[in-house]
């Protein structure tokens, strides 16, 4: 692929991402939203947050399968338009849900478990997307790799927050939990796969005596 097309590529992937937040700013404006416009919101860009975070893990399973090493260079606009998703749908919390009252934000934290998994997978999302940067990839070296496993992680709490705000009444959360599964399964695998060829290098150099 050229990189004029993947160039062009890429803001056709930019402006579809910004479509679902379009829709809820339009939706807000022509009184489209439905009887509850925050339960819509919140749906919406916690659904979107999720989708991205399974979308950012699928490019190196993509990359690997197919052979298309351009697909890499989606990988950090997908992550940051999770986070950025994430970030709306925690401030619908805050401001439209809670109107910002501390005290009532702290007792449903302490009492619904499903909030408590979705803000700390929220603010393990904080330093990935700081650490975006080129710069920071030159800074951290061989940590950043490590610390941007915890991707993982939130996409895991990311499901398990889905699973537990719906108690079984959508399906929805068993699907995203099945295809993170099968990421998860495909990196063990390359893993794997990996050693298994180190291991016979090794053996294939190793001297007879």
């Amino acid at each position: 692929m050229t990189r004029a097309r993947l160039r062009t590529l890429q803001r056709l992937v930019f402006a579809a991402a910004l479509l679902p937040a379009a829709g809820l700013v339009w939706g807000a404006a022509a009184g489209t939203l439905g009887a509850n416009p925050i339960d819509k919101i919140t749906d919406t860009t916690g659904t979107w947050t999720l989708r991205f975070l399974v979308l950012t893990l699928a490019v190196t399973p993509v990359r690997r399968l197919t052979g298309w090493h351009e697909a890499i260079r989606f990988r950090r606009m997908l992550g940051l338009f999770a986070f950025a998703y994430a970030t709306l749908h925690l401030s619908t919390w805050v401001v439209l849900d809670q109107f910002f009252a501390v005290g009532y934000m702290l007792e449903d934290i302490a009492k619904r478990p499903y909030i408590t998994v979705g803000l700390t997978a929220f603010l393990l999302m904080v330093p990935l997307a700081v650490t975006s940067t080129a710069a920071w990839i030159r800074r951290l070296g061989r940590r950043w790799q490590q610390l941007h496993r915890l991707v993982y992680l939130c996409a895991a709490l990311g499901v398990v927050h889905y699973l537990w705000l719906v108690k079984g009444e959508n399906p929805r959360p068993v699907r995203y939990a099945v295809v993170l599964a099968t990421l998860l399964g495909l990196r063990a695998w390359f893993w794997l796969r990996a050693r298994i060829r180190t291991s016979r290098r090794v053996v294939a150099v190793s001297p007879d005596y």
